[in-house]
């Protein structure tokens, strides 16, 4: 049975689009057969990502280790059921189709509440969520006072993630194995970044998720986009000598695959 990688967050703007392709890519690389979705199905920056890598392997003649993408397919109305929503049913239908030939099942959800969103998180059997060192971003997962320094409350986010797992213990599944990257960070060492650390670290212990690290703010990932590359095929395309920037930035990948503690992986790049 595949196992469901769920990269959520209502909030655009945390890098979610770049963090799926990055796991989903690393894991092919490492022999693993991986089936992606995007739920997005407006702006689709996970989609749009992985047809970059195909066009410029087709132009470039390369065959990289790739995700294997699948859109959507549409609700039979005649199939749908008294009172079942259709996006259910295309949601069910895809992982469906997906699950049998793969190891894993990444899903890349939109920044914003959908109920695609919804039933994804409760089939989560690891859910990622990226986050700005904002307490802007923090302010998707819960209240905080003015020192940002006492919680006081979940927020809308916590509250679906709570609602989800509800939904999975209901169902005899195990519970999601919830990872909060704390993304784009900076180089520099602020108060706001200690106060985030802090935040996240209390937060954590109440609702019950890990925090791990995730990408450093890089104009890399923003040049790897047009072309649908990740850090990982710098040395394919011919780039022999790795900056430090880069070289930071695959540890940081393989710190980050590492965290995640995915069934028989074991970062090998």
């Amino acid at each position: 049975m595949a196992h469901i990688i769920v990269v959520g967050n209502e909030k655009g703007g945390a890098g979610k689009s770049t963090v799926s392709m990055h796991i989903a890519t690393a894991l092919a690389r490492m022999g693993f057969k991986v089936g992606v979705l995007d739920l997005d199905l407006r702006q689709k920056s996970f989609g749009r990502y992985v047809e970059n890598r195909k066009k410029f392997m087709e132009k470039s003649g390369l065959d990289l280790p790739s995700p294997d993408y699948h859109d959507l397919p549409q609700a039979d109305p005649a199939q749908l059921k008294p009172g079942e929503n259709p996006y259910d049913q295309r949601l069910s239908a895809a992982i469906a189709s997906l699950e049998p030939g793969h190891d894993f099942i990444m899903i890349d959800c939109p920044g914003s509440h959908t109920r695609l969103s919804q039933v994804a998180h409760s089939l989560a059997d690891t859910l990622v969520t990226p986050l700005n060192d904002s307490f802007v971003d923090f302010d998707l997962l819960a209240k905080i006072d003015e020192d940002g320094k006492k919680i006081l409350g979940p927020s809308v986010y916590s509250e679906m993630v709570w609602n989800a797992r509800q939904l999975r213990a209901q169902a005899g599944l195990k519970p999601i194995d919830w990872i909060v990257l704390r993304n784009r960070l900076g180089a520099q060492h602020m108060v706001n970044k200690e106060k985030m650390g802090k935040a996240l670290d209390n937060l954590a212990k109440r609702i019950g998720f890990r925090v791990a690290p995730g990408f450093n703010e890089r104009v890399i990932f923003r040049e790897l986009f047009p072309r649908g590359l990740t850090l990982l095929d710098l040395k394919d395309i011919g780039v022999t000598s790795l900056n430090i920037s880069n070289v930071a930035a695959r540890q940081e990948l393989r710190d980050l695959i590492k965290a995640l503690d995915l069934p028989g992986v074991e970062p090998n790049f």
